[in-house]
C-alpha cells in the first residue's frame, strides 16, 4: 500500500462524489468545521424529509444527495475509500458502504498511522522526575499541543499538572464542533468536589473528544501525552499560534523551573521535600497534607500565557 501526497488543495468530498461541480476542499478533511458540508448536509436531510412524505423535489436542490449515498450507487468496483478520496493512500474500494465503524482497514488505518506513528513521540525528556516530550509544544498553563497533520492538532494536560493535582476522578470539555480559544478555558477536570480550569493551548475548532476519559479520566495521570489526550483541534492559524508557545529548550528551561519553584513552595508549605531522590513524586495534592488546592491552581496552573 502506497502513499499518496497532494501538493495541491484537493477536491471536497461532496466533488469527488459527484454532487457538486466544483468545490475544494480548504479544511484538510475536517468536515465537522465546514460550513459548506453542514449547508449541504442540511439540504440532503430536508430532501430526504420530503421524500418520506412522497413530496416531488424541484429545482437544483433535488439533485443534492448525501455524498455517501451517492457514492453507493457506483459498482463496488468503483466505489473509492474514504482514506483514499482524502488522499492518504492509493485507490482502494469501500466494500462496507461507508460504514467505517465496521471497516477493520479504517480500524487498522488509524492505529497504525495516526497513533503509532503520529501520537508516539520519538522520546522524552525527564526533568527531575516530570516527563516532557520531544516534538510537543508547550503553554505556560501545562497544557500541550501535538501537531498531528497541516492544522490539525491534539492537546491535553501535561504531567507536571497531573503529579501536582493527580488522581482526576472526571473531565468535562466543550462538545465536537466548539471553538476553543488560545489562553480560554477549554478543559476542566474534576478531584472529588475540587475543580481546576486549564487554557487551550491554541485556537481551533474541536474535531473530537477523547472519549475514553469519561469512563477513565486517570488516563491523564498514567499517560498524559499519549492515551490521555483531551482534544483533537483544526487550527486555521496553527503557524501564528505556535509562535506563542514553548518548545524543545524554551520548554525544558521552563519545567526546569517549574520543578524549582514547585519545590520551593512544598517545603515552606509542608516542611517536607516532595521529591524522593532529586525525583518529584505522583499525586503531591493527595499524598501531602495541608496542601490548598487553590493556591496550587493559581500558583503553577492560572496563570497568563
Amino acid at each position: 500500500m502506497g502513499t499518496k501526497l497532494q501538493k495541491k488543495a484537493p477536491a471536497c468530498l461532496w466533488m469527488q462524489a459527484g454532487v457538486v461541480n466544483k468545490k475544494i476542499c480548504h479544511k484538510d478533511f475536517a468536515c465537522t468545521t465546514c460550513r459548506f458540508d453542514r449547508a449541504l448536509k442540511k439540504v440532503c436531510h430536508e430532501n430526504k424529509d420530503l421524500q418520506n412524505q412522497d413530496t416531488a423535489l424541484k429545482g437544483k436542490r433535488a439533485r443534492l444527495v448525501f455524498w455517501k449515498e451517492r457514492l453507493k450507487k457506483q459498482p463496488l468496483a468503483r466505489r473509492p475509500c474514504i482514506h483514499h478520496m482524502k488522499g492518504h493512500i492509493d485507490f482502494k474500494t469501500c466494500s462496507k458502504a461507508y460504514n467505517c465503524v465496521d471497516c477493520e482497514f479504517d480500524q487498522y488505518f488509524h492505529d497504525q498511522f495516526r497513533v503509532y506513528t503520529i501520537l508516539k513521540p520519538v522520546k522524552f525528556n525527564d526533568i527531575s522526575g516530570v516527563t516532557l516530550p520531544v516534538g510537543y509544544y508547550l503553554h505556560s498553563g501545562h497544557t500541550w499541543v501535538k501537531i498531528e497533520d497541516r492544522n490539525n492538532v491534539r492537546v491535553g494536560i501535561d504531567d507536571f499538572a497531573s503529579r501536582v493535582l493527580g488522581k482526576f476522578t472526571a473531565i468535562k470539555t466543550p462538545l465536537m464542533g466548539k471553538q476553543v480559544f488560545q489562553g480560554k478555558d477549554a478543559m476542566h477536570i474534576f478531584r472529588n468536589g475540587h475543580t481546576a480550569s486549564f487554557f487551550s493551548p491554541v485556537n481551533g475548532v474541536i474535531t473530537e473528544v477523547n472519549s475514553r476519559l469519561s469512563q477513565n479520566p486517570g488516563l491523564i495521570n498514567h499517560d498524559p501525552y499519549i492515551d490521555g489526550w483531551v482534544l483533537s483541534l483544526y487550527c486555521p492559524n496553527l503557524k501564528q499560534d505556535l509562535k506563542k508557545l514553548m518548545f524543545m529548550d524554551s520548554s525544558k528551561l521552563f519545567m526546569n523551573r517549574e520543578v524549582d519553584r514547585l519545590y520551593d513552595f512544598l517545603e515552606g508549605e509542608t516542611q517536607l521535600m516532595a521529591a524522593d531522590g532529586g525525583r518529584l513524586g505522583s499525586d503531591l495534592f493527595g499524598n501531602l497534607p495541608g496542601l490548598s488546592w487553590d493556591r496550587l491552581k493559581k500558583l503553577f496552573i492560572r496563570k497568563d500565557p
